[in-house]
């Protein structure tokens, strides 16, 4: 890795021949797949992205020109031609986060790793740089990874268009996929693109006719192909995806040629005007575990052997996700109205197995969640039941869709929300802890947050039952894990997990919080303190029997893996004021603010939700030394607490 060591900013690049830099496109990826295989993390999209990298830091000068990435995730390569190269904790508590992070490095501009959203932030930052007078920078925004089926992509792209005098490069990284191939008109076109001959036939037998007259001949060619890539592309027909947006377009070009790809580049930032380069890249290249990969060419992976690509470690627990794919399939062979839709995610959310047993009830609509938040209100009005597989941070985009198109027309739509919770380390964008409080606003929406694999298919059965009014399951990411059946279920729904003679405590848990609300009443009744453990399985709306429960116990608290701030718990506390019960509340969550990257169980010890701290903290609320103060017991009851098992 002598050439990687020795790059510890992009400046360092310039001095490199083009025989070193193709050798060092080569260390970049055999330190990736060395290093990733490690760690876990998105190996596929930035194997495919290491020459483009290097031609982007060859002609632009960042941080003086901007690089924004979209999406995110395919940045490792810009990381490590910015001087990042411990990659040891890539993802981990303290190390390199997976998507760029202003408190890395002032390479890095825009954090979110939500698609689409890279022309919007470049035609800002571009405008920006106009309006100071600093027409000597350059904005680049690599968009990729399934990024053009978002409709942001197309919006930035109108208002682009209208003002063609900004230093402004738009690098498709086009390697036909995002998590599998791409989906949509969009990706039809430009697969036509990399598969046509008749542009590659011309411009190589041009190219071969000008070599043969020598250096002179070569030294024409490049100097006039500029002209040739308009005129290849009218020939080809290339250019008709961009005629009515008045842009530059120069491609199709090798994404993996480094003299082509910083040719192409160089003439984008020389034209002085808005420039669309199109570069043709393949997903996992140079390690052919991905490239045999025929899922997601390894776009994101876990812990695996560098040299098979096989896991490391296996679990033969089942996932929430796998729990869903199959339930999916069994309610959609005994109803034929169910229809599941995705946003470029049929593997990651498991709607792929509906998709292999039922093809014609399975709709992608590519990187598009307001469309297809709006496209389920439609099915729904023409007699479909359609079941809407996101990672809950996802449908924070489609909120307006879901508030106006689904529950002001009370259209029967379930919204499935994967990765619910903390998630741990994609970091900030990713963890999906704000869909609880969000979504909870929607007038008529129901929500349910299964505790275990039992309950979310019995809840799934529920929420697809359901044709007047949206709603909601949400589950977490990882292994479901143990199974916690109930003592008892209230008329209304609600399962008693734990009942203890004295009612001391309610401790209502949403979803997998259910393990950890056992725990904390253990925790009590080791110091003498009754707790009941109860999960609603649906949160909103609060059922009656919470508010009964509430009303015996002497505190009640909440405990849910979603932001407080406007969370479940805040939602019962209401419920209890409106119904005339002062039993103070406690409501435990996570605090708002952007999470760093870390394990989930790093980052919920952090915020205080472990059952010790939940425990000693009722400890004191029971005994009136901390607020919220239980209420008093009767006169005829007490309760002591040894000292010493008070600080337990």
């Amino acid at each position: 890795m002598a050439l990687l060591e020795s790059v510890h900013g992009p400046r360092d690049l310039d001095r490199l021949t083009p025989a070193e830099l193709v050798e060092l496109a080569e260390e970049i990826r055999r330190f990736l797949v060395a290093e990733v295989s490690k760690t876990g993390g998105h190996l596929g999209p930035n194997l495919g992205v290491v020459e483009l990298t290097i031609g982007i830091h060859r002609v632009f000068d960042s941080p003086r020109d901007a690089i924004v990435w979209d999406t995110g995730h395919q940045s490792y390569v810009h990381k490590l031609l910015t001087g990042r190269q411990d990659f040891s904790r890539l993802r981990m508590k303290g190390g390199l986060a997976g998507y760029p992070q202003r408190a890395e490095s002032e390479h890095d501009i825009v954090e979110s790793s939500h698609a689409s959203s890279s022309l919007s932030w470049a035609d800002g930052i571009s405008r920006a740089f106009s309006m100071t007078g600093q027409g000597d920078r350059h904005v680049v925004a690599v968009v990729g990874d399934g990024s053009l089926t978002g409709g942001m992509t197309w919006e930035a792209l109108n208002n682009i268009s209208d003002d063609n005098i900004r230093n402004l490069v738009i690098v498709v990284n086009d390697n036909g996929r995002s998590y599998a191939p791409t989906i949509g008109g969009m990706a039809r076109f430009l697969s036509d693109v990399r598969t046509r001959r008749s542009y590659y036939r011309f411009r190589r037998s041009t190219e071969r006719a000008f070599g043969y007259l020598g250096a002179p001949g070569r030294a024409v060619y490049r100097g006039v192909r500029g002209g040739l890539h308009g005129f290849l592309s009218r020939v080809s027909n290339n250019e008709s995806l961009y005629s009515n947006l008045d842009i530059k377009y120069i491609g199709p070009v090798d994404g993996h040629d480094l003299g082509d790809m910083e040719r192409a580049l160089r003439q984008a930032k020389e034209y002085e005007a808005p420039v669309i380069v199109h570069a043709i890249t393949q997903k996992g290249k140079g390690y052919e575990p991905a490239l045999a990969d025929v899922a997601d060419q390894f776009h994101a992976v876990g812990q695996i052997d560098p040299e098979t690509g096989e896991p490391v470690e296996s679990t033969s627990k089942p996932s929430w996700t796998s729990v869903f794919a199959d339930e999916i399939v069994s309610l959609a062979d005994r109803d034929r109205r169910i229809v599941g839709i995705t946003a470029a995610m049929l593997r990651p959310t498991g709607l792929h197995k509906l998709a292999e047993k039922h093809p014609d009830r399975i709709i992608d609509v590519g990187i598009a969640e307001q469309h297809a938040v709006t496209s389920a209100a439609g099915l729904a009005y023409g007699g479909m039941h359609p079941v809407v597989a996101l990672y809950a941070t996802f449908i924070n985009r489609a909120f307006d869709q879901v508030l106006m198109d689904v529950a002001l027309h009370r259209a029967g739509v379930t919204f499935v929300l994967d990765r619910a919770g903390v998630t741990g380390p994609d970091g900030a964008s990713h963890h999906g802890m704000w869909d609880l409080a969000i979504l909870q606003v929607v007038p008529g929406i129901r929500l349910a947050a299964p505790r275990d694999a039992a309950r979310l298919r019995e809840e799934l059965a529920e929420a697809v039952a359901v044709d007047d009014a949206p709603t909601v399951l949400r589950f977490s990411k990882g292994s479901v894990g143990t199974e916690f059946e109930a003592v008892r279920r209230t008329s209304d729904g609600v399962d008693v997990l734990r009942e203890a003679p004295h009612k001391d405590v309610l401790i209502i848990t949403v979803g997998p919080m259910a393990k950890m609300g056992l725990e904390v009443a253990e925790r009590l009744a080791d110091q003498g303190i009754g707790a009941t453990v109860v999960d609603p399985r649906w949160v909103v709306p609060v059922a009656s029997s919470i508010i009964d429960f509430a009303r015996e116990h002497r505190i009640v608290v909440s405990i849910e893996d979603g932001v407080r701030v406007g969370g479940i718990g805040t939602r019962i506390r209401q419920e209890l004021r409106a119904a005339g019960v002062d039993t103070a509340v406690d409501e435990l969550g996570l605090p708002d603010e952007f999470l760093e990257h870390a394990s989930r169980d790093e980052i919920l010890e952090r915020v205080g939700l472990s059952s010790q701290a939940i425990a000693r903290d009722l400890v004191a609320q029971v005994l009136g030394t901390r607020i919220p103060v239980a209420r008093p017991l009767p006169e005829d009851a007490s309760i002591s607490v040894d000292e010493d098992e008070r600080s337990r």
